[in-house]
């Protein structure tokens, strides 16, 4: 007797969803992005242009983008931002290699959590800017500074995230897996470790933005290179127009790190469904 196959369905894969329709969904997302970016880029155009705002203060697009191309060309902005992204991934590596690992355990373990969480709440709610002159006198004003306060600026987002991310883990999933003979070791890794990881891409998202915004105040001191003593320096001689690309760098440079991070979850969470 013949058995009819029954097919494979992965989790949070929808059967009726054509590739064409995929694609269109896709492209809808990307000219709907387009839009808004043009949009945006219109109506700062028009507020320089209709007297709205001074030029002078806020340069228009066209005069921000032929800055753009000028430090290009002349190599200086390549140097800035990458002076300035090995700065900030520096530190938010190191945060998310001790972050992690850290809020997991406090995560898992009641008397890590009674013994370490006590140190997180007092230590998160001081601004990274409040230790950069504390740091300075242990480490100088060279490079170990810089990387001290991004990843004290980048490692609470994500020790926080994690803990809530692993804390969070339905009971009743854990339950069924004890009841199906599974091991401690297995629970964590095929169970706490899978339902957390969207909280713990949270914290590294955050974390990220965080670092970029550390950075800048970090690059006040002692820096010749990156893109917050590029603003400084520009401010200083009222170029208004260099202002505005360190600016508009530092917005690229969070956007591509945020786009890697949403990538990497995505691999990590296959199997949950994608939003509509």
């Amino acid at each position: 007797m013949e058995v009819e196959a029954t097919p494979v369905v992965r989790p949070g894969y929808d059967a009726g969803r054509t590739r064409p329709a995929e694609r269109r969904r896709r492209r809808a997302y990307i000219e709907l992005t387009l839009l808004s970016l043009l949009t945006g880029v219109g109506l700062w155009w028009a507020a320089v242009a209709s007297g709205l705002a001074n030029p002078v203060l806020m340069p228009p697009p066209q005069v921000v983008v032929r800055a753009i191309v000028e430090m290009v060309v002349d190599g200086t902005l390549p140097i800035h931002i990458g002076v300035s992204v090995a700065r900030a991934l520096g530190g938010f590596l190191l945060a998310a290699l001790i972050g992690v690992p850290i809020g997991v355990l406090v995560g898992r373990s009641a008397r890590a959590h009674a013994l370490i969480e006590p140190w997180i709440e007092l230590a998160r709610p001081v601004p990274p800017i409040a230790v950069l002159p504390l740091v300075v006198l242990w480490f100088g004003i060279g490079e170990e500074s810089k990387l001290v306060v991004v990843f004290y600026g980048a490692l609470f987002p994500i020790l926080v995230n994690t803990v809530h991310g692993v804390r969070s883990v339905d009971n009743g999933l854990i339950r069924a897996a004890r009841a199906l003979g599974a091991s401690e070791r297995q629970i964590f890794c095929l169970v706490v470790l899978p339902a957390s990881v969207p909280s713990v891409v949270t914290g590294l998202r955050l974390g990220a933005g965080m670092a970029i915004f550390v950075l800048v105040a970090a690059e006040l001191l002692g820096s010749t290179a990156g893109l917050g003593w590029l603003i400084m320096d520009a401010r200083e001689h009222f170029f208004t127009d260099r202002i505005m690309v360190g600016i508009v760098a530092l917005g690229m440079v969070g956007y591509v790190i945020n786009r890697s991070l949403l990538w990497l979850e995505h691999r990590l969470v296959r199997w949950r469904p994608a939003q509509e």
